[in-house]
Formats: C-alpha cells, structure tokens, sequence
C-alpha cells in the first residue's frame, strides 16, 4: 500500500505542481505524520521532493524533474502517449485518465496530434464492443442471434477470444459451441447479445481451427480482374492497394483483387454501377452479368 501511495504522491505532484501534507493526509486517509514519512522515503529514494514552510508554502518538486526518464527514451514516451490515443479511440476503461497521468510522468502535453473514432456516422444503440470486452477480459460465454449474408438468423453461444478490426468493420473471435471451431463474427451483424454469468477456461487452439474470414463466408476465394471508370477514381485508392492498380491512357483503371466469394463479393462489385466491368474469370463475369439484368428487370 505504501509503495502504490508513494507514487501516486508523485503523480499528485506532477499535475498540481504543489500541495500540502493536510491535502495529501486528506486524499489518503493518513495522518500528515504518514505523509511527511513518505516525503522522506522518496527523498531517500532519489525523487528531489522538498517541503517550504510558511504561507505559500508546502511540498514540491524540481521543476525540471521527470519520472523514468532514464528508463524510456523520448520517441518511446511519444509513441505509448500515441498508442493510448488510439485506444481512446475503442474507448478502452479510463484510458483518458491514464493519458494525463502518464503525460505528467514524462512532463508532456496530450498528444492531441492524432484523434481515433472508429464508429460510423450514425449513433449506434447498442455498446455491443464494450459488452464483448467484458466478456473477453473475465471468459464469461456470450449468446446472441447472428444474421449471415442471406439474412438468416441463428442463435449462437461463444467463448469470445478478441476484437478485430478488418477492412472498416468490428468482428469478435471467438470458439463456437455450435460448430465447435473458432469463427468470426461481424459486430453489425449480432443482436440480442447476452454476457452470462457462465465463466469458461481460455483455449489454445490448433492453428488449423483458426479462419481467415467471417464465419458465413466460404472458404474459396477468386482473384477479379476489374476495370473501373475515371468516374470511381476516388474510389479505386480508398479500397485497392497501389500495387494493385494499374492505370489506362482513357484515365480509367485495371484492378485486380482476390475476395472471398460470396454475395457480398458480388454486391461489392455492382456497388460501383456503370462504371465497372469484370474481365476475369469468365464465371465471375456471367454471375453479375446475370445479376444485373435482373436489377434492370425491376426497372421496366
């Protein structure tokens, strides 16, 4: 205990600069006795703490000190003040007050250069990334109803293992009783989500009982040769790698990328409308060629 209130004391130090022995004795339920011991003990530790007596006075600290500066370089106190930044960002439990804390310890400011916001444009009703987070962090099981790519709805029981970001979307891993095997599950796409009280041993699974993909897609893929119009140019260098690209004298572009197959593949191509043609494979080509005439047939 004594060793957590001593740094605090620095901590409390840091941020305000100066304070007095009946604050501190206050703030930790000790005597002010207690607390002019641990001025001691830190003095004796190295920490350059000193006390003033009289109006204005009370215990400070050398301006110029900095706690482990010894320890982390300055491109490594810059980079955890980044990384926790971007947890702020997936709004991790009290991630701001360790911020400021830690920007007192290495005597920075906030590294406000940088603002993370995973979330969409719209409000979302349910914290579900929260909830699973809990679940993660105590192994408790979690229930909820999952609905695939055609819409169909399944109630589902997992060990949640972790969260994932992928190509602008929230899955959760985790082992699923159903299928026994580990699967992931897109976070837009779970409802009705219950954390049980029923706690369960952290697995350690094969690598081969680990996939590559959400759980309703399929496991084979097909690499697309595309040529997209110069009207979706600001589409082509959100979602392709450069590497991928290829452009053409007309200003239009080549493309080729490998997806899984499966309708949001398909949906994902005819998302770009007129201005997209499939070149390869043949198969692929006829699918939303086939797909298309059967959207204009609702137009006649």
């Amino acid at each position: 205990m004594q060793t957590y209130r001593l740094f605090e004391i620095v901590y409390v130090l840091l941020g305000q600069k100066k304070t007095t022995a009946k604050e501190l004795s206050d703030q930790f339920g000790v005597s002010q006795r207690t607390i002019y011991r641990d001025i001691d003990a830190l003095s004796l530790a190295g920490i350059p703490v000193y006390t003033e007596k009289g109006k204005g006075g009370g215990i400070s600290l050398l301006p110029e000190f900095i706690l482990n500066k010894s320890i982390l370089t300055e491109r490594e106190q810059h980079e955890i003040l980044s990384a926790l930044q971007v947890l702020s960002g997936v709004k991790a439990v009290n991630t701001d007050h360790v911020l400021k804390k830690l920007s007192a310890i290495f005597n920075k400011s906030m590294a406000n250069w940088l603002q993370v916001d995973f979330s969409d444009w719209s409000s979302a009703k349910d914290d579900y990334f929260n909830k699973f987070k809990t679940a993660i962090l105590e192994h408790r099981i979690t229930e909820f109803d999952y609905y695939n790519t055609n819409g169909e709805k399944t109630r589902r029981r997992i060990e949640p293992i972790q969260l994932w970001f992928k190509s602008k979307a929230w899955y959760v891993k985790g082992f699923c009783l159903a299928r026994q095997s580990i699967r992931l599950f897109k976070l837009t796409r779970v409802k009705n989500l219950k954390v049980t009280e029923k706690h369960f041993t952290a697995r350690d699974p094969a690598p081969s009982t680990l996939l590559n993909g959400p759980d309703e897609l399929s496991k084979r893929e097909v690499t697309l040769k595309l040529r997209i119009e110069p009207e979706m140019t600001y589409r082509v260098f959100d979602e392709f790698n450069a590497d991928k690209v290829k452009k053409q004298r007309d200003g239009s572009h080549i493309v080729t990328i490998t997806l899984p197959e499966d309708h949001w593949a398909y949906g994902f191509v005819l998302s770009y409308g007129e201005y997209i043609e499939v070149l390869k494979p043949d198969r692929i080509r006829k699918i939303i060629k086939d797909k298309a005439k059967k959207i204009s047939k609702k137009y006649l």
